[in-house]
């Protein structure tokens, strides 16, 4: 592994995998550093809208021999059970992180791009002096770059180091996520709402299920285990809890993150361009977080690729992100009062049901614009 380079992505998701890959089939010299070994599994809803197919098709980052399932319409269960359904106008497909992340990690390597996995970025000091980036990896590695791409997730140890505003809010949130196998329409995207939080799932490759949720960490601790909370409170919507009882389940244990976090974010910080989570979580019913994630990875591809200077490049980046993400990011923190509350929960299923316009504006801002 060199020790200079133009650009370090920190961070090996969708959104750092975008950037990767665009970056080295331009030929630009760019590092990847992923703290994990691929393929490995994420907490993520694992639905991708198509807002992002034409861009993926046209950079032939879609595994071509596998068949993943067409999503057309929504599911919206309230906390009782009740449910609603309605069309997709654009819909989206059913697709693992497992297998998305491991082909794309895969295309960046064949266009040359340098990455190194199981490596954990301790460091990132912007050097003003010298104009570039001094990066230290736990293992005693030292790094510098004129270009750094944060995309290293919802919540990261990086995050103190940067000084980031967010950081000293603590949150509520947990994320846990199962692959199963059980009956459910493929071409469906389900939410379920639960006391404190909602349940998402939708089909994947292979004939999977991807079940993931956002629970409360207080009721964890009340509860005691993962298993005893959704006992004691998924279980309590009565269209959830099948998929727990009837199903079986893939994954030896679940996945699980802590601390996942709404509050506002900013796209350049400290002179990294920052892109996917680590930019702004979004919530189910204003945006796709994959296919955002996809986007950002692009648009700070696009900056670096085109700016002249590092005052451009952040200008341009901030620019392009803020248009297409920032009300989308700042709507889906009030909607987010909306999940894991009986009475909002029944109050959306209505309008949804009974008010075409309310139904027609929140699946819109379930994506963006194709591009």
């Amino acid at each position: 592994m060199n020790n200079k380079y133009n650009t370090v992505v920190i961070g090996g998701g969708l959104a750092g995998l975008t950037s990767s890959y665009l970056l080295a089939k331009a030929g630009h010299d760019v590092l990847l550093v992923e703290k994990k070994q691929y393929p490995f599994h994420r907490v993520c809803g694992e639905y991708l809208s198509n807002e992002v197919r034409d861009f993926l098709e046209r950079e032939s980052l879609l595994p071509e021999q596998r068949e993943f399932p067409t999503i057309t319409s929504f599911l919206f269960s309230d906390t009782a059970g009740k449910s609603v359904t309605t069309a997709l106008d654009l819909g989206g497909f059913g697709v693992s992180r497992y297998v998305l992340d491991d082909y794309i990690y895969h295309k960046v390597l064949e266009k040359g791009g340098a990455v190194q996995t199981g490596a954990q970025v301790d460091t990132v000091v912007f050097d003003k002096s010298e104009n570039l980036f001094r990066i230290g990896l736990a293992d005693g590695t030292q790094l510098t770059a004129f270009n750094v791409i944060g995309a290293f997730g919802k919540r990261s140890k990086l995050d103190k180091t940067l000084k980031r505003a967010f950081i000293e809010k603590r949150s509520p949130y947990i994320g846990v996520k199962y692959h199963i196998k059980t009956d459910f329409d493929r071409s469906t995207v389900a939410l379920y709402n639960f006391k404190g939080g909602y349940c998402g799932l939708n089909t994947i490759e292979d004939g999977k299920v991807n079940l993931c949720y956002l629970g409360d960490r207080g009721q964890l601790r009340e509860y005691g285990s993962i298993e005893a909370m959704e006992r004691e409170v998924l279980w309590k919507n009565p269209a959830l809890k099948p998929f727990f009882t009837d199903s079986d389940f893939l994954f030896d244990k679940p996945e699980v993150i802590n601390e996942i976090n709404f509050e506002r974010k900013e796209p350049v910080d400290n002179h990294v361009l920052m892109a996917g989570d680590s930019a702004g979580l979004i919530t189910p019913l204003c945006g796709n977080g994959m296919a955002m994630a996809i986007h950002a990875g692009k648009l700070a591809a696009d900056a670096i690729l085109k700016g002249k200077s590092r005052q451009e490049i952040e200008a341009q980046y901030e620019h392009s992100w803020r248009s297409l993400f920032e009300r989308r990011l700042w709507l889906g923190r009030k909607v987010q009062r909306l999940f894991g509350s009986n009475q909002a929960s029944v109050l959306t299923r209505m309008l949804i049901k009974h008010v075409p316009f309310i139904s027609d504006q929140i699946i819109k801002n379930t994506h963006g614009k194709p591009f």
